[in-house]
């Protein structure tokens, strides 16, 4: 007497015969739902289930690793569009650049501040509510005919950023990496407005100052070989000496000082649950103390 064969199908395609099992659930699956695993076979749902299960990896610093540096890449081209659009309007650098208080007339013409101004000036910069030019200015650069550097100041910093920027990015990961760089082009600014209000500065040498603190931090952090990064640091600082006379100091330092206390916070932050919490609060506290700061010094423009 012959025993009938019972005919099995994949549970997803009901029409297609198969014989082979997910070595996870157990349920017979086609050729077009298998997915290779370390043993036999999974089904898709398997697959995904087993992706979303899987922790993972992180850096010493909480990021997740990421191969490419988009951040790093967005940000560059964001400064290079910025640069095109001052060469086809250089009264891009006026109106967007980081000027604390100033007064225009109606041809354009620019004056320090005073207060009260007289009724043919309009206030200008963040005595003006114009308070977008604590970053914007951080996007532009010098034009090409203008000062002792031209297309060298953003090609500087450019070239700066590459090399700075897929390091830390590496390291930090995205979301802390951004934070770190709007967060220093914050801090630089914001020193500018508390020394330096009359002047119009442009550049991402603030941010890219807080990221020459961050790679200090993290390599003292990773225990690295710290002699050539000591050498990176000193050059940094005599840089920011150097050409004091030429460019913000203000800028720059107010970029290192912030971005080593967003690394800092980064690196020693406790590497349990409360991690991205403990970073996330110490870069809201920091965001906060700039705002205060800023809001106080621009609060003075009009105390006669």
């Amino acid at each position: 007497m012959e025993s009938e064969s019972t005919v099995t199908t994949c549970y997803r395609h009901p029409k297609v015969e198969s014989h082979v099992r997910c070595t996870r659930c157990d349920r017979y699956i086609c050729p077009d739902c298998m997915r290779e695993a370390a043993v036999g076979h999974q089904c898709v749902e398997c697959v995904r289930e087993g992706a979303r299960s899987v922790r993972q990896a992180r850096t010493a610093f909480g990021g997740r690793i990421t191969a490419v540096p988009l951040v790093t890449y967005v940000l560059i081209g964001l400064n290079v569009l910025a640069y095109l659009g001052e060469l086809i309007r250089p009264e891009i650098v006026d109106r967007f650049g980081m000027l604390g208080s100033g007064l225009v007339d109606a041809n354009g013409g620019h004056y320090l501040w005073e207060y009260p101004y007289p009724p043919d000036l309009t206030a200008e910069g963040l005595a003006n509510g114009e308070w977008y030019r604590l970053l914007t200015g951080t996007f532009l650069h010098m034009p090409v005919t203008d000062g002792s550097f031209g297309i060298l100041h953003i090609v500087m910093n450019m070239v700066c950023l590459w090399n700075l920027g897929r390091t830390v990015e590496s390291q930090l990961g995205r979301v802390r990496y951004l934070a770190l760089y709007l967060l220093s082009a914050l801090g630089g600014s914001v020193l500018v407005l508390l020394i330096a209000p009359d002047e119009l500065t442009v550049g991402a040498s603030g941010a890219i100052f807080g990221l020459g603190a961050a790679y200090y931090v993290m390599a003292r952090r990773l225990g690295a070989d710290m002699e050539s990064v000591n050498r990176f640091m000193i050059g940094l600082v005599l840089w920011m000496a150097l050409s004091a006379p030429l460019t913000s100091w203000q800028g720059h330092l107010g970029g290192l000082l912030t971005g080593g206390v967003v690394t800092l916070s980064y690196a020693y932050a406790p590497r349990d649950g409360r991690r991205a919490l403990m970073q996330a609060v110490t870069c809201g506290a920091l965001l906060l103390l700039l705002a205060v700061c800023a809001s106080a010094k621009v609060a003075q423009f009009t105390v006669s």
